[in-house]
């Protein structure tokens, strides 16, 4: 226990799971499907949890993810669950909410990831919060995706409104973005087609 708090990160991470995942057509949320045993927020939800951050923040929205929570293995975990009423209003609305929380909590920068990518691993977790830069982003073959790490510096610069988070931000400040290698994968449950491919992602 001891080196595992020694080798805590120190950004907070926040993992958006408010989304109605409208374009999905399964028999329930996308996030409640199951794929080798667990929900696909259970699969996000333990990776980040196994990337030992101090503090993690789940934000909330359109389905209630309260028992997958509690069954989580989060006994070395602080782990708060902010509810976004807005969620409709799309993804900024829920940043902002996890961003709330984090600078409560006194955090100086966020690691932020989506609950529909359960392939991103707890490895890319880790170097992405490990990152110097005010704005680092995983990659995966040469081609970005989440997570993504940013300082408080540029949080006033985040969108407020709309059903998009941070990427802007890496398109018009590529001076203080840092690209970082990871294994695994960002392929995001969409569409029931993609369950096949993330099957075999989780299936080792």
């Amino acid at each position: 226990m001891v080196a595992a708090q020694k080798n805590r990160q120190t950004a907070t991470a926040i993992l958006l799971a408010a989304g109605g995942g409208s374009r999905f057509s399964g028999t329930k949320h996308k996030l409640l499907t199951v794929i080798n045993g667990r929900s696909i927020f259970s699969w996000s939800l333990q990776h980040l949890i196994e990337a030992n951050f101090k503090h993690v923040v789940v934000v909330t929205g359109a389905v209630d993810l309260s028992a997958q929570i509690a069954t989580a293995d989060t006994a070395t975990q602080d782990i708060a669950v902010m509810h976004n009423p807005d969620w409709q209003l799309g993804m900024a609305s829920s940043l902002q909410c996890g961003i709330a929380r984090a600078q409560q909590l006194g955090a100086e920068s966020v690691v932020v990831g989506l609950a529909d990518q359960p392939a991103i691993l707890p490895s890319a977790w880790r170097k992405v919060g490990a990152s110097n830069a005010p704005l680092a982003i995983a990659t995966y073959n040469g081609v970005r995706g989440n997570p993504v790490r940013l300082h408080a510096e540029i949080w006033p610069l985040l969108p407020t409104t709309g059903d998009e988070g941070a990427r802007s931000l890496f398109k018009s400040h590529r001076d203080l973005v840092e690209e970082i290698a990871c294994e695994g994968s960002a392929q995001d449950l969409d569409t029931t087609e993609d369950l096949d491919l993330l099957t075999k992602l989780l299936g080792a």
